[in-house]
This record gives C-alpha cells, structure tokens and sequence, in this order.
C-alpha cells in the first residue's frame, strides 16, 4: 500500500519492485531497479527517506526517522531481512546484515559490511571497506575481496529477481 501523508506521496521509480504486502508512506524517494520485498515498511512521516539505485530492502524491515533526521540509502545497498533503519545514512554498495539495527546519526561507509544482528548505536561511524559485528557493533576487519564479490552477487541477484517478479503476476489460490 502507498499512502500520502501531509500532500506527499511516495515517489517510486517505475522500474523498481514493491512486493505485496508493503506499506510506504509519506516522504519517500526510491531509485531505478530498486526493489522492497514482502512485509516492509517504509515510512516517511517525521523525516524523509530516500534509497537510491539498485537497492534491496528484504523482507520484514522496517525504515523511519526521527525530526529533522532524514534516512539516505544510497545506491547498491542490501539491506538483509528484518533489519531495523532509522536516521542513518548508508553509503554506496554496504551491506546491513539480518536482523541488524542502525540508529539515528550513523553511518555506514561505502562498501562496508555490518554482520547479521549487529546494533549500530546513535553516532557511530563505521568506515568504507570494513566488517563491523556485534552488539554494540565494533569494526573486526576489512571486508575482504571473497565479501565484495558475494556482497556484488547478491546485489546482481536481487536486481534480476525484481525483475523476474516484476513480470510474472502472482497466482492466487
């Protein structure tokens, strides 16, 4: 479901793919080939959110702001199922992992790789190129060529899996 909210209604590339069972509201902007897979919401009722180009937002997650803290996702973003964004900025071509939590006024850098379950507290930088994890997470590495190319992989796939969804209609039963 789309919804406006104060005049605004979300504004979605048309060659993204939303998946049944999203709600987007408000003050939000979704680039080309972009998808937001089953059970997602997106709202953009406090603050904007913007997500750029070829980004995955799995299934289960759930993205808001708080006041004047818009949440930018920029292009090439996977962001796992069940994550948890709020008035972060994830930079080019990260990787949140499952059910992981980014708050208010962090940043993930280009490239970086934040492992599955991990809470990025309000404030915290995690450079370009690194493997952060755990609860506070803490930087453990540099993300290694074997990560970039299964973080590009699973870029690529989702981006072909959105289009392949985009253009068989779903059966009902």
């Amino acid at each position: 479901m789309i919804y406006p909210y104060k005049g605004v209604t979300p504004e979605i590339d048309e060659s993204a793919y939303i998946a049944d069972y999203v709600t987007i509201s408000g003050d939000v902007k979704i680039g080309k080939e972009s998808s937001v897979w089953f059970q997602t919401v997106i709202r953009g009722d406090v603050a904007p959110t913007m997500i750029g180009d070829r980004v995955n937002i799995q299934d289960l997650c759930c993205l808001h702001q708080s006041p004047g803290k818009p949440l930018i996702i920029e292009d090439g973003v996977t962001v796992g199922h069940s994550v948890t964004l709020h008035s972060a900025i994830i930079r080019k071509n990260a990787l949140i992992g499952m059910n992981s939590t980014i708050l208010d006024g962090a940043e993930i850098g280009e490239g970086a790789f934040i492992g599955a379950g991990s809470l990025v507290p309000p404030g915290k930088v995690i450079p370009p190129g690194m493997m952060a994890f755990g609860r506070p997470a803490k930087v453990i590495r540099n993300v290694s060529e074997d990560d970039r190319k299964d973080m590009d992989r699973i870029q690529r796939e989702y981006v072909e899996k959105a289009r392949l969804y985009k253009e068989t209609p779903p059966v009902s039963r």
